[in-house]
């Protein structure tokens, strides 16, 4: 992928770029954001007075830029990247500095800093002069002082104002008009106690606006003048708060009305009860003393802070009249909020004092809130308000995750906010969202140190066992009774009880962290020594058995069994896989059940390339070309394997040829060791018309096939059947009825999800022919639900495209064009080849007419036919005549269709004969029989 700069001099990955002219034409296209930019727009925008032969020029231009930007790109393949669209060129560009610097602009400090370190100089710096590019600079200027101004501000959250207020100051001595930046440098001053230089700063700004602007400060401005003046609480910093108001008001029922208060806040680290603590003090407004419990400090160490902090002094002298002064002190500083933050780390010495206050009877009114991870005796008997601090809600969870998958974040973190922001942090740099972040993993780390080793062995077995811990199964992997063990854990907060005999750790980053703490060896004999065991789930014994490794018959049985069961085609991959690992050698039977798998999980090329294996290893080939099948030595087993992939298909261009030569060969080779109608017969014949398909001569085999099936009774057999019916009903136009019947008949069937899948895309393409849009959108929502449901990608593929086709059809060119190309980006990689190159120039021509038709563009196999349409006219006439008749296929109503456009440019009577005859059959149709694309009505076609 190309990395584009325009946040400073222009640059493109690696490439070395021409002169100002050729370098002006690759800025205006990413100015462009994707869009096509006409050739004449961009000789416009080059010279005020373009000279002769401008539009050449441009193509030249054009031309060095592919090479630049693509240099390995083969002789005479289109270019992926900088693409002709229409008239004109549209840069597809990924990776643009610009675009994601305003994509960063919603993120965290450490986000924005990372926007702003994208910038090299000014932006477009040497294109200023354009007045195409002087909009683009504006507005991305406007963007990178509003960065400047959100960092400042998220500085100032995180506490940070001594260094916003030198960075503030460089902003506004090139900005001065910035009313924001002056409220927040004002606010930065104010922060650091330096009243007076905050309301020094508001005397200069009012000075700058009516210099600069003639206008007086705005309303923020002066209020936040009243405010300092004021010294009103709102200036200070308020602890970022998420999802914790029913929080904030259960604190204030331990407000007393006189006297002593006492609230308790538990929770696991991390969780936010600090943050609480310090968002209750803001809210409450009373003098606010904030004390740390640490394991090493001196005796009474808390209440040593808080005397000191409240202005006096703790004299030594006895432990009762020590205890009495502590109280006198904290009283006559009434109201006041003591916070003691990590109670469970308190000491004794410091747990009596605060027994001292319980049994006070105090004038003044003081509230003592305590955070602690666990509940903490003596404080439960003084009946403390209690709130447990549990994870937030996805909601919550939202606010801290900006645009990023709230749900996936809650799922890892527990809702823990100190977890959310580390994993937030993780992503914006990089990070994948399944790794630990490093501020996690340390604080786990440091708080397992503090357990006995034996229980941070049984805590590692554990992990072993994943998220969910069987208790028995826990024992029986560590040989010894772990119950003690597991209630340290319970206590620590690392591991919660959700049934007898059954635990849980507390989130998925505890248990990641410990398993990854665990060498790979013993992991593996740990897995190993789990897979031996008596368990019950087959995908549980399977997922042991495969991080374990081990090479055996069990094993692969296990992994086996898992891959039938699992109703994850992803999934089913995995087991596979691991199976044929297992195994240690490569098994027929496992090189077929992956290549089923991967075809489902929509990966065909991988599906292709497995079934080509198998079919080796049947045959005892050395290499993959068909002619090198011998006779095979057992024609059942090869016959297995070649009728073993069922696999629906719903189009009709082949994908791989030489793959499908391949297996036709070694069907027509077995086929006559099965004369009689069985089940092995119907699936060699299926399977011949299957992968000769788009010929239209293969259909009494397809027709032998299912009249075999239907005798049999094998609903999965004639679902097979079926869908090679279907490949070799397109021998003549205007079938899209009997079509229709094929797509009822397989949901007739019955046969499992994949086939009624393809019965319903079926009828969709028969429906788009027949115009019934309204029976085509049931059929493909439910091929969409049954997706969603089953983990299938592909099906979105042709669904996407079906909703492109209703736009161009309700005459929504603009909403089309955008569908049909967010539909091919789709294609893109999932293997189907004969449906990647050319099908979006057919559909985007199938909006806008042949006028439009530009040779360059990617038109794959249907060239031939759109020539006709753009070369000169005598040219074209030859092309026109010397056209085939082409396969039977899914766009035989298309190109008999581009024959009448030929045929009504050229005014040739003898080729519009020619595409009446074909398209006469479908008078009452559409052209859409592919479900992808319509050119309107047949009846449109003949009457021209």
């Amino acid at each position: 992928m190309v990395t584009f700069g325009v946040l400073g001099p222009l640059t493109a990955g690696s490439a070395r770029l021409g002169g100002p002219k050729q370098r002006a034409v690759l800025a205006r296209l990413l100015v462009a954001r994707r869009r096509a930019v006409p050739v004449g727009v961009l000789v416009d925008d080059l010279w005020e007075d373009p000279p002769d032969g401008a539009v050449g020029t441009v193509q030249t231009f054009v031309g060095a830029l592919r090479k630049a930007l693509e240099p390995d790109r083969p002789p005479r393949t289109p270019s992926t990247l900088l693409v002709t669209e229409g008239s004109g060129y549209a840069l597809l560009a990924q990776d643009v500095d610009a675009w994601r610097f305003e994509e960063m602009l919603g993120g965290d400090l450490s986000v924005l800093d990372g926007a702003l370190a994208l910038w090299r100089g000014p932006a477009y710096a040497e294109f200023a002069e354009f007045p195409w590019a002087r909009a683009e600079i504006d507005r991305l200027e406007e963007l990178r002082l509003v960065a400047v101004e959100r960092r400042a501000s998220a500085a100032l959250d995180l506490g940070r104002s001594a260094g916003v207020v030198a960075d503030l100051r460089a902003h506004l001595a090139d900005h001065p008009w910035r009313e924001k930046a002056w409220s927040l440098l004002t606010l930065a001053l104010y922060r650091e106690g330096r009243q007076g230089d905050a309301l020094a700063v508001l005397r200069e700004a009012r000075t700058a606006l009516v210099e600069n602007l003639g206008v007086d400060p705005g309303p923020e401005l002066r209020a936040l003048e009243a405010d300092v003046l004021a010294q009103s609480p709102r200036l200070t910093r308020t602890p970022s708060l998420v999802g914790r108001s029913a929080e904030l008001a259960a604190l204030q029922a331990a407000v007393p009305a006189s006297g002593l208060g006492l609230a308790l806040v538990t929770g696991e680290a991390g969780v936010g009860k600090t943050t609480l603590a310090e968002a209750f003090a803001e809210v409450l407004g009373w003098t606010t003393v904030l004390a740390r419990c640490q394991e090493d400090a001196p005796v009474a160490w808390p209440w040593q802070q808080v005397v000191e902090a409240l202005g006096e002094n703790l004299a030594a002298t006895d432990r009762f009249h020590l205890r009495r002064r502590i109280v006198s002190v904290v009283e006559s500083a009434a109201p006041v909020l003591v916070v003691l933050d990590d109670l469970h780390q308190a000491d004794e010495e410091t747990l009596a004092v605060l027994n001292a206050f319980t049994t006070s009877r105090l004038s003044g009114r003081v509230l003592i809130l305590a955070t602690s991870r666990t509940a903490v005796r003596e404080v439960a008997r003084a009946e403390p308000v209690r709130i447990e601090l549990g994870g937030l809600s996805v909601g919550a969870v939202a606010e801290l995750a900006g645009g990023l998958d709230a749900g996936a974040i809650h799922a890892r973190s527990g809702g823990n906010p100190f977890y959310v922001k580390e994993l937030v942090r993780l992503v914006h740099s990089g990070g994948d969202l399944a790794s630990v972040p490093a501020g996690v993993r340390d604080l786990l780390r440091h708080r397992l140190a503090a357990l006995p080793a034996s229980v941070r062995t049984v805590l590692h077995q554990a992990s072993v066992l994943g998220r969910d811990v069987d208790v028995d199964l826990l024992t029986a992997l560590a040989g010894q009774d772990v119950l003690d063990a597991l209630d340290v854990a319970l206590e620590a907060g690392f591991v919660v009880e959700v049934a007898p005999g059954h635990a849980r750790f507390t989130h998925a980053l505890v248990r990641d962290t410990l398993y990854e703490d665990v060498s790979l060896t013993r992991r593996s004999r740990w897995h190993a020594a789990v897979a031996a065991l008596p368990l019950g789930d087959v995908q549980t014994l399977a997922h042991h058995h495969a991080l374990a490794g081990t090479k055996s018959a069990v094993a692969v049985r296990a992994l086996v069994a898992a891959a039938e069961v699992t109703h994850s085609p992803r999934e089913a991959v995995r087991w596979w896989r691991a199976a044929i690992a297992a195994a240690g050698v490569a098994r027929v039977d496992l090189l077929v059940g992956l290549a089923r798998a991967l075809a489902v999980s929509g990966d065909l090329a991988g599906a292709r390339e497995q079934r080509s294996a198998a079919l080796r290893v049947a045959s005892g080939s050395p290499g993959p070309q068909a002619e090198a099948f011998p006779a095979p030595a057992d024609p059942h087993l090869l016959a297995e394997v070649i009728g073993s992939f069922d696999v629906p298909g719903i189009w009709t261009t082949n994908d791989d040829p030489a793959h499908s030569a391949e297996l036709v060969a070694a069907a027509e080779r077995t086929l006559p060791a099965f004369p009689a109608p069985t089940a092995t017969r119907a699936r060699l014949l299926a399977t011949i018309a299957m992968e000769d398909r788009g010929t239209g001569t293969r259909l009494p085999e397809a027709e032998e096939a299912e009249a075999i099936a239907r005798d049999l009774g094998d609903p999965a057999l004639r679902a097979f059947a079926l869908n090679a019916r279907f490949m070799h009903t397109f021998h003549r136009a205007g079938l899209a009825p009997e079509r229709a019947a094929i797509g009822r008949a397989l949901l007739d069937v019955g046969a499992g999800v994949t086939h009624d899948v393809l019965g319903h895309l079926i009828l969709v393409q028969a429906c788009s022919a027949l115009a019934d849009f309204a029976t085509g959108d049931r059929h493909a929502q439910a091929a969409d639900d049954l997706a969603r449901r089953h983990d299938l990608p592909l099906v979105g593929v042709f669904t996407e495209w079906y909703a492109a086709l209703k736009l161009a059809a309700a005459q929504q060119k603009a909403q089309a064009e955008r569908a049909y190309r967010a539909a091919a980006a789709r294609v893109a990689g999932t293997g189907m080849w004969g449906m990647e190159r050319g099908l979006l120039p057919l559909a985007l021509l199938s909006l806008h007419g042949p006028s439009t038709v530009d040779l360059g563009d990617d038109w794959g196999p249907h060239l031939d036919w759109v020539r006709p349409l753009a070369l000169p006219p005598d040219e074209a006439r030859e092309a026109a005549h010397a056209l085939p008749d082409g396969p039977a296929d899914l766009l035989i109503e298309t190109r008999a269709c581009l024959l009448a456009m030929a045929a009504a440019r050229l005014g040739d009577d003898e080729l519009r004969a020619r595409a009446h005859a074909i398209l006469l059959p479908a008078g009452n149709e559409l052209v859409a029989g592919t479900g992808l694309f319509t050119f309107g009505p047949v009846a449109d076609l003949l009457r021209g």
